[in-house]
């Protein structure tokens, strides 16, 4: 399975107030493995980032002026998540303000739903540890995932830790993936598919030395026994019988 896990920052919280992208950053796992295929770029929001925005991220008007608007990046964007499942924590935050982005485009480009399936992690996390601190940090330190790096809100950073983090919650679902992935032609013998031997199985017959060293073995055995031990009584039991006796 391909997913995409995808962070994005913002000027500010609402996005029915015209708060916009400033932030787009994606992080590719194939199988459960980050692909080392990253997607990333700041924008042009065409307003002024709240300063509480600025505080979390550390982004400033200053260092948009510059960058792309959305409509210069959107095709880059759709191609590296097209078909993917999108990993996020709070989703309906994420994929809100990615709608709205791709709605000021008119209605050719659709929704992110029309692309992607989306899974929340914020939603499974509060499935799993209800009652608790469920943001990224709380998950980092309740699943030992080292987020030191994370100075400030970054979307490339925190794409990066909700991998690790995805990947931490989900770990015991690995065993029952791949029992589910076996082929189902399987080479393992089971009582439903009886044993077919091709060719008399080879007889391997101690040697004299080796036959010695059991005889020794066996003398010791029934000195500590007192008498003939067990395996020796075993042995004679096992013995064939001598020709012409009744």
């Amino acid at each position: 399975m391909r997913q995409v896990v995808l962070d994005t920052e913002t000027t500010g919280l609402e996005v029915r107030q015209g708060h916009r992208l400033v932030e787009i950053a994606c992080a590719e796992m194939v199988g459960r493995r980050l692909t080392g295929r990253y997607w990333q770029t700041y924008l042009n929001p065409e307003r002024a980032m709240d300063e509480g925005a600025s505080q979390v991220t550390g982004i400033r008007d200053e260092h948009l002026v510059d960058k792309p608007l959305f409509a210069e990046k959107v095709d880059e964007f759709l191609a590296f998540v097209d078909g993917a499942e999108l990993v996020i924590h709070n989703a309906s935050f994420d994929v809100g303000f990615l709608n709205a982005e791709l709605a000021r485009l008119g209605d050719s480009y659709g929704g992110i739903g029309d692309r992607c399936s989306v899974l929340d992690t914020l939603a499974m996390a509060r499935e799993r540890y209800p009652g608790q601190r469920n943001s990224l940090d709380a998950l980092c330190k309740r699943l030992g995932v080292d987020n030191s790096r994370r100075d400030l809100h970054g979307g490339l950073i925190d794409a990066q830790l909700l991998a690790d983090v995805y990947l931490a919650m989900t770990s015991g679902q690995v065993a029952l993936d791949l029992a589910f992935e076996q082929p189902q032609e399987s080479t393992v013998t089971t009582a439903a598919t009886p044993l077919v031997l091709r060719g008399r199985p080879r007889v391997l017959r101690a040697s004299a030395e080796e036959s010695a060293l059991h005889e020794q073995r066996l003398d010791a055995l029934d000195k500590s026994a007192g008498g003939v031990s067990v395996w020796r009584r075993l042995e004679v039991a096992d013995a064939p019988a001598e020709a012409g006796s009744a």
